[in-house]
């Protein structure tokens, strides 16, 4: 199995209908639909953080990028 972990859940990944820790059998399939979310948050969310994902053994890990403002988009935000 692989699974695809939110590395910091922003306050626009907590109020998204978006879950954490997904497992996918298919490793092809987990790769898929990591960049899926990545580009969804990317789009939708506020625009303060930008999304990458980073493959961790059998994870794939969406983490922050550095911040594209000084502001939060509001709790569980890391230090800026």
């Amino acid at each position: 199995m692989f699974k695809i972990v939110v590395e910091k859940e922003c306050g626009c990944f907590k109020r998204s209908d978006l879950k954490n820790n997904i497992e996918i059998a298919s490793k092809d399939d987990a790769l898929s639909k990591s960049i899926e979310i990545r580009d969804y948050m990317n789009d939708e969310f506020c625009g303060k953080h930008e999304f990458k994902v980073q493959e961790v053994g059998n994870d794939f890990v969406i983490a922050m990028s550095d911040s594209k403002s000084n502001g939060c988009c509001g709790g569980g935000c890391g230090s800026h």
